[in-house]
């Protein structure tokens, strides 16, 4: 008894002694602009298909646009280095990788009517073409056997989406490839091509293979996906099952494009519609209902490779982005957050399945432990349009493809995005209403002031001018947590024409609210004064002198100094002279008008203007900043003036100019992300502490990567 009890005795101290095992996240640590690689920096690129070596050292990625492959040195994950591209005659649509040897999918078809594609075999180390294999037809994706025995392709033959409406049949029929390697290359002269045709009730004479993955049995699934069919193809190349993807019905999801997000909308019998596939282990994969012509049911599946469904994602995935402030309002009324990429491999002995949303911009992490049961981890933030993932578990990194380039819009070039597991804490994401319920939907925060202990108050742009709010933050939580939201509303009507660029509290429980006009929207310039349940108590207009001269970029944000509202001007008016901004003051309660005049910063390329006021102590402190994005980013900071200088002139006359100072330079605290420094640094509030917090404006996830940045500061004033 006493040896049993002292054995126990050891067992307990050890076990009390051993520390407990740290969490282990994703966070991002690099993102590479495509165009590093290309000869001209300004042509258009992309980065769709990703794949990386066996040492995980280099990676690989099909560009469409300049029709080659690129290649990234990630020795130093951190800091990605261009490697030079490689000509593929074609359009390269996807690539895998066995040690050293790409194999790459390119495109070379005349017409939908005469498809044609050539499997490329490239030695990545000396940049040389090792092989080619006429595929005969239009390749999509690519993939290779665990062991390295055979590349497999999906020959989509893809219909032409402008022909009738777009359905099928529109022939040739397309196929699956096998081919063997042997010694390093492809024998081309053994390449098998697998008959798909009869087997889908959509389409059944034109299937349009997607997506191939292949299991440690040698045996391939196919998706595909206009055809909402999935084929199991075994090791001898023959279909062993064949089955419906099936139909979903939701709730509580968004299915209206209208300015507005409410997640209380139904979806009936969506047909699953699934593009990219993974196998799991050799029972399972899991697909992406990514939809197309018919469908597209907004989140993830798992099913055996019988048929038989273990796991549907349902709502639970878009919901999720939409908690992160990454819902694409203007997908709504079609596919939602599309769901498009799956990635899978074993990390630390945890299974990991990796879910991108090509519109939402962000990949989901789940434990699949239990293939039944997934547990969502993490939201990741990627670029914009992310259409690839590769992991490396063996370096504990996950890389993104992201395919938009997007600079003729004035937003990022296309971005390979890098992120490593450790025990770090996630750093994303920084705000998040998820637990809501309701659901809050959220995002396009341009303005914030600070409440009581704690909390925040923010307002969104004109991209949800359909149901203007104010969100209720907690930043005492990690991630900031959007509590709750307040209907702005006229006469007990949603509030319609506004444009709210900035916040302020009144004093008495109620706001006052800036609106930045637009007259090509019929939405006027002016302040809005809400009681604390958000009805408009007072909406006040322009005198004559401000709206004769003004432009559409009005005012961005609204701060209190006893009975005067300070309003900062975003560009300069029809009177102001080059680099002046006004900073407007109204007196509430002589309703008496006045300005002075803030210098900006001489501009570069795009403009510099201001976006944001808020008032601590003896200063007015503003954000000022360029309107550029990623390397063309100059200008991201804030500025302070002393309240003893904002002495309103008269309207009409010469204005005073202030003095500035520089306070803080925003451009680390963008960079420390691991992403690109974003464009619109939109809010800022300090509260009694001097505890400052700034929020970037995400453009409704609108030709945007969709992130919103929310960094608590510090105290940055020097009184505080």
């Amino acid at each position: 008894m006493s040896m049993l009890r002292l054995s126990l005795g050891a067992v307990l101290a050890l076990t009390t002694a051993l520390p407990a095992l740290a969490e282990m996240n994703f966070n991002r640590i690099a993102a590479f602009p495509v165009m590093s690689n290309a000869d001209n920096a300004d042509e258009e690129t992309s980065a769709e298909i990703i794949a990386a070596s066996a040492d995980g050292n280099t990676l690989v990625y099909t560009d469409s646009p300049l029709g080659v492959i690129g290649l990234i040195d990630i020795t130093d994950p951190a800091n990605p280095a261009p490697k030079g591209t490689i000509a593929m005659e074609g359009e390269p649509t996807s690539v895998a990788v066995v040690g050293q040897t790409a194999f790459v999918g390119v495109n070379t078809s005349e017409s939908y009517t005469s498809p044609s594609g050539e499997m490329h075999v490239i030695d990545m180390a000396q940049g040389t073409q090792l092989a080619t294999c006429d595929l005969g037809g239009q390749p999509d994706s690519v993939a290779v056997a665990k062991d390295g025995s055979f590349v497999t392709v999906a020959i989509e033959n893809e219909r032409d989406e402008e022909l009738g409406d777009g359905g099928l049949p529109q022939m040739p029929a397309g196929f699956v490839v096998k081919i063997p390697v042997r010694g390093g290359t492809l024998a081309c002269d053994a390449l098998q091509k697998i008959d798909l045709t009869g087997l889908a009730e959509v389409g059944g004479t034109d299937p349009e293979p997607e997506f191939v993955d292949v299991n440690r049995a040698g045996e391939i699934v196919v998706t595909l996906q206009e055809n909402n069919h999935l084929v199991v193809i075994g090791a001898d190349g023959k279909v062993a099952s064949h089955f419906s993807a099936g139909k979903v019905s939701l709730d509580g999801v968004d299915t209206k494009k209208d300015g507005k997000l409410e997640f209380t909308g139904t979806l009936s019998d969506i047909p699953r519609e699934p593009d990219a596939v993974k196998w799991i282990d050799d029972d399972h994969f899991a697909t992406a209902n990514e939809g197309d012509w018919k469908g597209g049911s907004r989140g993830f599946t798992i099913f055996r490779k019988d048929g038989t469904i273990v796991y549907d994602s349902g709502n639970s995935f878009e919901r999720a982005v939409a908690a992160i402030g990454h819902f694409p309002d203007k997908r709504a009324g079609k596919k939602g957050v599309e769901p498009e990429s799956v990635e899978f491999n074993i990390y630390g002995g945890t299974p990991l399945l990796f879910i991108g949303s090509e519109r939402g911009s962000v990949v989901g992490v789940y434990d699949v432990t239990d293939p039944a049961a997934p547990e969502l981890l993490q939201m990741l933030p990627s670029g914009i349009g992310p259409e690839g993932y590769v992991s490396i578990p063996q370096r504990n990194l996950l890389v993104s493809a992201n395919e938009t380039d997007a600079r003729e819009d004035g937003n990022a070039p296309a971005h390979v995005m890098i992120y490593e597991r450790s025990d770090k804490p996630a750093a994303y994401p920084m705000i998040t209403s998820a637990g809501t319920d309701p659901l809050i939907g959220w995002g396009a925060l341009s303005g914030l002031a600070a409440g009581g202990q704690g909390q925040l108050f923010a307002v969104a742009d004109s991209f949800y001018g359909a149901a203007p709010r104010i969100f209720t933050i907690d930043v005492r939580q990690q991630p900031a947590q959007i509590t709750g939201a307040i209907d702005i509303t006229l006469n007990g009507a949603p509030a319609q024409l506004t444009d709210l660029e900035g916040i302020t509290l009144d004093g008495a429980g109620g706001f006052w609210l800036a609106s930045e006009g637009n007259a090509a929207k019929m939405v006027p310039h002016g302040l809005l004064h809400v009681d604390a349940k958000g009805e408009i108590e007072e909406q006040i207009g322009l005198p004559p002198e401000l709206a004769t001269q003004a432009t559409r970029y009005g005012f961005e944000g609204v701060a209190k100094v006893g009975n005067t509202l300070w309003m900062a001007t975003q560009r300069e008016w029809g009177d102001d002279p080059a680099g002046l901004v006004k900073l407007v003051a109204y007196n509430t309660e002589t309703e008496e008008w006045g300005a002075v005049h803030y210098p900006l910063d001489p501009k570069g390329k795009g403009w510099v203007g201001l976006s944001e006021i808020t008032v601590h102590g003896d200063y007015a402190y503003f954000i000022e900043r360029d309107n550029q994005i990623a390397q063309d980013a100059r200008i991201k900071k804030i500025t302070r003036v002393a309240l003893d200088q904002l002495q309103p002139a008269p309207l009409g006359g010469e204005l005073p100019v202030v003095t500035k100072e520089e306070v803080r330079d925003l451009i680390p605290d963008l960079r420390s992300t691991g992403g690109f420094v974003v464009d619109k640094v939109e809010g800022m509030a300090m509260d009694a502490q001097g505890l400052t917090y700034i929020v970037t404006d995400n453009d409704g996830v609108d030709d945007s990567s969709g992130e919103t940045l929310f960094l608590p500061l510090g105290q940055i004033d020097p009184q505080g």
